[in-house]
Parts: structure tokens; C-alpha cells; sequence
């Protein structure tokens, strides 16, 4: 029996990532958006749109806004961007930090990418993504990356726990088989290997 995944509490303020995440996308370049990602499958123009359209859906989760924005799973189609992103990814990054102040967004149960699930978890899972994507964004573009350590401790948390869920074989990530990590890594690289992915991925030249 494992024990229960850890779940960040509503004192967990989402608004320090959110604004890490506003300025790396801010200081992404037009000529960036054609470029590969930790994700194989996304540029990182379908990595921002990705990451528009997560903060849409759980801002909408948070505050149990049900609809097409909650109930659409986010494979549906390869995300893209729309043309006002630059001013649209802040002003919603901002409004998903805001609706997970509320501590009602914590409780009951809402919904997220057609899957009902507790408040507690969809707010452990878009702390996660938020996470786990600013790396990707932040590689991807050659920027530095230092998450809010509050989010980055309940990312770990929440991808250790889930890796050792039953039915998975101990090697299965959220995103993809988990990457082995030195245990005296950063925390940063474990939490990123715990994901699926290799804190040494580099941009092909």
C-alpha cells in the first residue's frame, strides 16, 4: 500500500509561478517559435499554446466553471498559438493564479480535460504543470530557470508519490517513463526526471 499522493494545500499561492512563467514567455522570440521542445511532439509555439490552454482550463476548474474550456481533453488536437498570445498567456496566467487563491477551488470536486477529480488534485496537477512546462519553455529557449520553490517542492512531491501509484512499475512518470536522477541532484533535476524527462535535454543544432 502506498501512501497517499501529497497535495498542495490553498495556502499555496500559484501566483510566484505564474509570473516566472509570464516573463519567460515574454522574452520568447518570433523566430523561437519554430524551435523543438523537451516535448517531441511540440514547437515551442505549441508549448505556449499548450500552456494558454491549461491556464484556461484549470482557472475554469478552480473556480468549477464547467464547459468546453474543462471538459475538452488536452489531446484532443496539437495546441497552437492565437495571435494576441502575448498579451492573452499573461492576462490568464494571472487569472489561474487567482482562482486558486480561493480556498473553495481546493475543495469538492471539479473537473479538467473531460476528468472529474478533486479540487485538491487539479490544483497538484496545474502546480505540476506549471512546474514541469516553465522547465520545458525555459530549455527550450536557452533561459535560466529557478521555479518558485514552493511549487517545485509540491511538484516533486506530487510526481514521487505518483510514480510509486499501483499499477505503475515504478519507472512510469506522469509524462513518460521516469529518467534516473543522482539522488544528490538538484531537486529541480529530480522533480524534471520524475516527469519524464532528461535534465541534460539541450536544443538540436
Amino acid at each position: 500500500m502506498t501512501d497517499p499522493i501529497p497535495i498542495p494545500t490553498p495556502t499555496l499561492d500559484l501566483g510566484p509561478q505564474t509570473r516566472i512563467l509570464a516573463r519567460l514567455a515574454e522574452g520568447v522570440t518570433d523566430g523561437q517559435l519554430t524551435d523543438g521542445t523537451p516535448c517531441p511532439e511540440y514547437g515551442v509555439r505549441n508549448l505556449l499554446g499548450h500552456l494558454a490552454g491549461l491556464c484556461v482550463a484549470f482557472r475554469d476548474a478552480g473556480r468549477k466553471n464547467f464547459g468546453a474550456t474543462t471538459d475538452t481533453s488536452p489531446g484532443a488536437a496539437l495546441p497552437d498559438l492565437d495571435p494576441g498570445w502575448r498579451e492573452d498567456l499573461p492576462v490568464v496566467l494571472g487569472e489561474l493564479a487567482e482562482a486558486w487563491r480561493d480556498p473553495a477551488a481546493w475543495t469538492g470536486m471539479t473537473r479538467a480535460g473531460g476528468i472529474d477529480l478533486p479540487g485538491e488534485v487539479a490544483g497538484a496537477v496545474a502546480t505540476d504543470e506549471l512546474v514541469i512546462h516553465g522547465w520545458d519553455l525555459a530549455r527550450a529557449t536557452g533561459r535560466d530557470y529557478a521555479p518558485d520553490p514552493a511549487a517545485l517542492e509540491a511538484a516533486h512531491a506530487f510526481l514521487l508519490a505518483a510514480a510509486a501509484e499501483p499499477g505503475r512499475d515504478g519507472d512510469e512518470g506522469v509524462f513518460g517513463p521516469v529518467v534516473p536522477v543522482p539522488s544528490d541532484a538538484p531537486l529541480l533535476d529530480r522533480t524534471v526526471g520524475l516527469s519524464g524527462r532528461d535534465p541534460g535535454w539541450t536544443p538540436k543544432t
